[in-house]
């Protein structure tokens, strides 16, 4: 199994690579542009309802977008691991001299972090939608300040530490 996986990514490294980072880019710039763009603006409505509601589709669509390319940041991650060989040389190390096998696992770890708490979000956002089609906007309200000041920040920390892991892998 190990060969014909190494063999696919050695057919597709610059495809999987590609999906890779690419994905994890529309992830964590998203998480930002949402936080630091979008949120802000949202926080001037005054009527909480349509505030709320407005959360709870930007919040909604982007999660949509976002959970096949958390899939697929896993799966290429994977493919990666072997293809590259980081899950046989424990301790190999780039042109700079730093051990690469500690940072794939890190950065592993990381992404499977990110992972998570995207669900833990996930759930919250869905438990809010269910309590504001119920019309209980404070419920819901807590529901969805847990996702904008504690969880979504968290992901975007992560999410920029995985990135400039990922480049110190390349050796960059």
């Amino acid at each position: 199994m190990k060969s014909a996986i190494a063999e696919f990514f050695g057919l597709y490294a610059q495809e999987i690579v590609f999906l890779h980072v690419f994905s994890a880019v529309i992830w964590v710039g998203g998480m930002i542009a949402i936080r630091l763009a979008v949120h802000p603006k949202l926080q001037s409505l005054e009527d909480p309802k349509i505030k709320l509601g407005r959360i709870l589709a930007i919040t909604g669509g982007f999660f949509n977008i976002v959970l096949p390319l958390i899939v697929l940041i896993l799966l290429s991650a994977m493919l990666m691991e072997v293809g590259l060989g980081f899950r046989s040389a424990a301790f190999d190390q780039n042109r700079h001299g730093m051990y690469l096998s500690p940072i794939v696992h890190l950065k592993e770890m990381i992404w499977f972090l990110m992972a998570l708490n995207f669900l833990w979000m996930y759930y919250k956002r869905r438990r809010a939608q269910k309590l504001f089609d119920e019309n209980n906007l404070p419920e819901a309200k807590k529901n969805v300040e847990s996702i904008s000041k504690i969880f979504l920040p968290i992901n975007i920390g992560l999410g920029i530490l995985a990135l400039w892991l990922g480049i110190t892998l390349r050796g960059l």
